[in-house]
């Protein structure tokens, strides 16, 4: 759940835009309660149980239809951009964190509050917190959670029983910035060479890797190292933002974030992860699937596409015991939200209420694909991960025994990105040293002071 930088063309169309567009979706009418209406979504894995609740809403709501559209990550959020800058924006669409406080200092949303005070929206049944992280500085709600995720290590049992690696060393790992902890000791000797050399071996030709220990799929600078490091830098006491939500000052110049990088970054190398490099154009997960690295680290909505690969035994195992002695997981929560531009805004709130409610959320539950927003959703999910042979406790702990922190959810999102993605990137790459980050937060809380 993660990438593409809002285009500074764009951007800037979408802003100018704003002054029409944020009273054209505030009309109702006979004509906004019915009709056809579009919804987009990113997450592929997901579309067969918002098709089946997209019908089921359309058998309770036969003059509504809603269109759906999926398109994948990388594309989503340009396309979602430029239809607001031309009026072609979907009506609802599933909403990110990082994304929102944007489309509201560009009045792209519909503000909520009158719905759901309307109609009654309990939102006491979500998870704790889900419900306010879609209230914005102005007080108003532009969406109703859909699910949330947390971030565990997808690992090849066989190639962790191969190297000696039990299931309960794997849930056992611990980390530090120092040496890395177990954690980079199984991260090297689950590495192994063209030669058959494990990278913790005499021998070892770290430029000619048969197998990575960890995979990497890119910086993930955009979401604050959500998937990649995050859960290691959290449990040094660092915080990307002076607070959340609604930070105005960012920590990338601290060390004990630098330091996490730093010894992040040492894994490519040494050879134990893909060189940033050779990322480029690749799909960690199916590199994974492939059998050609042993553990990758990513959110619990990545479950089915993991388990879906064939020939792999799949071990799900909890992020590693970091120097508070504590693992952590980001914590994150999805929304859909409704384009102020849409001229079907009646209906486009029936289905954003539809989707909030255990109707739609039971449907998406029994899928067993992520867990819905709504408690007693989110035990049916477990349910139905559980019926699968999926053992889904290291995403579910974290929630229980309230080890997770937020994604950071700030103003100047996409402008922060595409200040700390190639800084972060420079790092990653070995082009730049860990402590050169001061310099682009130096930029980053340079947006804040204008």
């Amino acid at each position: 759940m993660k990438k593409k930088v809002l285009g500074a063309v764009a951007a800037a169309a979408v802003a100018t835009l704003a002054l029409s567009a944020c009273g054209s979706g505030g009309a109702s009418s006979a004509d906004s309660a019915k009709g056809e209406i579009s919804y987009w979504l990113w997450d592929s894995n997901q579309l067969p149980a918002y098709q089946q609740c997209a019908d089921d809403f359309h058998k309770t709501n036969p003059d509504i239809t809603v269109k759906i559209t999926q398109t994948g990550w990388d594309d989503y959020w340009g396309k979602i951009t430029n239809g607001m800058a031309s009026g072609t924006a979907p009506d609802v669409f599933t909403d990110h964190l990082s994304k929102y406080p944007d489309f509201i200092k560009t009045k792209q949303l519909v503000a909520l509050d009158d719905a759901v005070s309307n109609d009654k929206v309990d939102l006491t049944q979500y998870n704790a917190g889900l419900a306010d992280l879609w209230v914005g500085q102005d007080g108003k709600r532009y969406g109703l959670p859909k699910d949330w995720d947390t971030v565990g290590l997808f690992y090849n049992k066989k190639m962790a029983a191969d190297a000696g690696l039990s299931p309960e060393q794997m849930a056992a790992l611990t980390w530090n910035p120092q040496d890395g902890g177990s954690y980079e000791k199984a991260i090297a000797h689950l590495t192994v060479d063209k030669n058959g050399k494990r990278g913790d071996e005499p021998g070892f030709d770290k430029n000619n890797v048969a197998v990575y220990g960890l995979g990497l799929p890119g910086s993930d600078a955009e979401n604050a190292g959500q998937t990649q490091w995050s859960f290691l830098s959290a449990t040094t006491g660092w915080s990307a933002t002076d607070k959340n939500p609604w930070g105005s000052h960012f920590n990338y110049d601290d060390k004990r974030v630098q330091d996490t990088i730093a010894w992040w970054a040492s894994l490519a190398q040494k050879g134990y992860m893909p060189k940033l490099e050779t990322t480029v154009g690749a799909n960690a997960p199916d590199a994974f699937g492939a059998g050609k690295a042993a553990i990758n680290a990513n959110g619990d909505w990545m479950i089915g596409q993991y388990k879906g690969y064939k020939g792999i035994d799949l071990g799900i195992a909890p992020t590693p015991t970091g120097v508070d002695g504590k693992s952590a997981s980001m914590f994150n929560g999805l929304a859909d939200s409704i384009w102020a531009g849409t001229k079907k805004k009646d209906a486009s709130i029936k289905w954003v209420e539809y989707l909030g409610s255990s109707a739609c959320q039971d449907v998406v539950a029994a899928k067993a694909v992520v867990f819905p927003a709504i408690k007693s959703s989110t035990d049916k999910a477990a349910a139905a991960f559980k019926a699968k042979g999926i053992d889904v406790t290291a995403f579910t702990q974290h929630v229980k025994d309230k080890s997770t922190f937020l994604l950071p959810i700030t103003d100047n999102a996409a402008k922060v990105a595409g200040i700390m993605k190639p800084a972060m990137d420079a790092v990653i790459a070995g082009k730049a040293p860990a402590s050169s980050l001061s310099a682009a937060n130096d930029q980053v809380n340079a947006l804040f002071s204008k």
